[in-house]
C-alpha cells in the first residue's frame, strides 16, 4: 500500500516538473530591449543666455498613427512596415519624441520647459507646436524624417512657421543604429527650434531650415 502512494507521489512529481519545463519554454522568448529618442546630455552643449530665464512650453506632437505605438517601426521594402514586437521606446512614440524635442531645446537655449508645471505670470514664454508629418527608417540606409511647427511668443503673439526635412544615415542594420540616426534627426530639429526661439526675444524674422 505505502509503494503504491510513493509511486503515485513520484507520478505526480515528474508531472509537474515536466509541466514547469513546457511553461518555461514556451516563455524563453529575448527579453524586451527599450530605447529613448533623447540624446545624451554630454552630446547637446547647454548655454544660458544672458538676460531673463527663457521659459518654453512644448505641446504634444501629433505622429502619424502607425507611429503612434510603443515598438519600433521599421520599413523594409517600398510596401512593407515592420513593428518590432521585442524593440520597444520606453514610452508610447509620440511621447517619446515630444520629452526628446523639450529637453533638446531646451538645453540648446539653457531654458526650463514649463510645459507641465505652468510659467511665472509675469515672463513670457515660447509655446512650441510640432507635428511629425512623416518618417521612414530603413535598416542599413537611413532615417528621413518630415516635420512642421510653430513657435509663438506669450506676450506679443509674434510665432515662427516652419516646416523641415531631415536625413540621417543608418550605419547598420540593428535597431540601436535606426535609433541612433532618429536622434540625430530630432537633433537638427531641435536646433532649428532653438534657432526660431533666440530669433523672436531679439525681434528678428525666424529663419527656417529645409
Amino acid at each position: 500500500m505505502m509503494s503504491h502512494h510513493k509511486n503515485n507521489s513520484l507520478k505526480s512529481l515528474a508531472a509537474a516538473a515536466l509541466a514547469a519545463a513546457v511553461l518555461a519554454a514556451c516563455g524563453s522568448s529575448p527579453p524586451a530591449q527599450f530605447y529613448t529618442l533623447s540624446a545624451p546630455s554630454a552630446n547637446v552643449g547647454a548655454v544660458r543666455a544672458q538676460g531673463p530665464q527663457t521659459f518654453i512650453e512644448v505641446m504634444p506632437v501629433a505622429v502619424p498613427d502607425r507611429l503612434a505605438r510603443p515598438q519600433l517601426v521599421v520599413r523594409s521594402d517600398a510596401a512593407k512596415l515592420d513593428v518590432l514586437e521585442q524593440e520597444r521606446w520606453s514610452s508610447p512614440f509620440n511621447n517619446e519624441l515630444r520629452d526628446a524635442l523639450a529637453s533638446g531645446v531646451a538645453a540648446r537655449l539653457g531654458a526650463i520647459d514649463v510645459s507641465r508645471s505652468g510659467r511665472p505670470a509675469d515672463q513670457a514664454s515660447y509655446r512650441i507646436n510640432v507635428e511629425l508629418r512623416d518618417m521612414d527608417a530603413v535598416r542599413n540606409d537611413k532615417v528621413q524624417a518630415s516635420f512642421g511647427w510653430t513657435v509663438t511668443r506669450s506676450d506679443d503673439r509674434k510665432s515662427a512657421v516652419c516646416r523641415m526635412t531631415v536625413v540621417e544615415p543608418v550605419s547598420g542594420g540593428s535597431a540601436g543604429d535606426v535609433v541612433l540616426a532618429m536622434q540625430k534627426a530630432v537633433g537638427n530639429v531641435a536646433d532649428a527650434i532653438a534657432a526660431n526661439v533666440r530669433a523672436l526675444q531679439t525681434g528678428q524674422g525666424a529663419q527656417c531650415a529645409g
